[in-house]
């Protein structure tokens, strides 16, 4: 099943819940556009791609729960109630954020009724899943070209199906690679504090037969170093104008170790992360989370901490476009100077959809 899926039965939006994996495979109906928000900030769902699409069926839920039969006082509604609502539930990914408001627009082009436009916003939000699974597809074409029979890759956090709707981007390209038949093994960072890495992309690589060994974050510098790994592969929350890029805490430490060592560094994207409107890192929203999570960990399960620690607890670190070899997207491997190419690869998506409108 996708990890993101309308249930027509139901009339509820479906998600796969990570917060029990890999101990248990559990599912959940959200049935209102609150309920969307909470599960997107509580990681319920998560990963950029995958909380887009969760975004857009919320904007759905928040259109067929409306209880008005006027069109102005339901656009109304989505613009200054549903929307504001989902884009505030994590802020750094920008798929959030794209996604909402090109749910807005379908809806504004909508001069009927309010019930026009209620099936226009699920029509709309289920096109962003199925695009999102194909996007990914694509992607992992092209990055699947970057991998060689042999190769050791460090992977961290999650990119696969479950950060998606669907196949997964950085992960989806190793899934890839393996399925034509490459031979090669995963280095699976914990990504801490909520190991994702762990406890999803380790998961995953288990359903898909590839081999693999889970590895502290702090590790991942010798076996670059050592050249016991040859590429490094991660997926993206957000991507600047000039290709700085923003992803689970840890990427910046994690590039830095691979530029060090000549390794190559590639961050798997599409093109609905990349955000033009930022120049640089620096303007990325970086999300700080409950530092309970850092703070609960327990070691032989007695906590970790002293009883009046404090913590910082930083979801995402930003790297520096310098320390990127390329960036791959649906629309092949881009290579600096990433500006202009970045512009280039969203001016291609906004035409592809805008042909799709007409």
């Amino acid at each position: 099943m996708r990890s993101v899926e309308w249930n027509a039965e139901k009339g509820c939006l479906q998600l796969i819940d990570q917060r029990v994996l890999p101990a248990e495979f559990r599912t959940v109906c959200l049935h209102t556009y609150d309920e969307v928000a909470r599960a997107i900030k509580d990681m319920v769902v998560r990963g950029a791609p995958a909380i887009g699409a969760a975004a857009a069926f919320g904007m759905a839920l928040a259109a067929l729960r409306f209880s008005g039969s006027s069109r102005e006082a339901l656009l109304r509604f989505l613009e200054e109630e549903a929307a504001p609502t989902l884009k505030a539930a994590r802020p750094t990914a920008v798929n959030l954020a794209w996604a909402v408001d090109r749910v807005l627009r379908a809806a504004r082009r909508v001069q009927t009724s309010a019930d026009a436009v209620r099936e226009t916003v699920l029509q709309e939000a289920q096109r962003i899943a199925d695009e999102d699974v194909e996007t990914n597809k694509r992607m992992a074409e092209y990055g699947a070209a970057l991998i060689e029979d042999g190769d050791v890759i460090i992977h961290h956090c999650n990119t696969g199906a479950l950060a998606t709707v669907d196949w997964g981007t950085a992960l989806g390209v190793i899934r890839m690679a393996h399925e034509q038949g490459k031979r090669i093994h995963v280095l699976v960072d914990e990504t801490r504090p909520r190991l994702q890495g762990a406890r999803l992309t380790a998961w995953e690589l288990e359903q898909y037969g590839i081999p693999y060994d889970i590895i502290t974050d702090n590790a991942a510098g010798y076996f670059l170093s050592t050249g016991q790994a040859t590429k490094v592969f991660v997926g993206a929350d957000r991507v600047a104008a000039n290709g700085d890029v923003a992803n689970k805490i840890g990427t910046y430490m994690l590039a830095l170790a691979a530029y060090d060592n000549g390794v190559p560094f590639y961050p798997v994207v599409p093109t609905s992360t990349i955000d033009l409107s930022l120049p640089d890192g620096r303007a990325i929203p970086i999300e700080e989370r409950d530092p309970a999570e850092v703070l609960d960990i327990q070691y032989r399960g007695r906590p970790a901490m002293p009883a009046g620690a404090s913590a910082r607890n930083p979801a995402f670190d930003v790297t520096p476009h310098r320390l990127v070899t390329a960036i791959v997207t649906e629309y092949g491997v881009l290579y600096p100077p990433f500006g202009p190419a970045l512009q280039r690869v969203v001016a291609q998506a906004e035409k592809e959809r805008e042909a799709r409108v007409r």
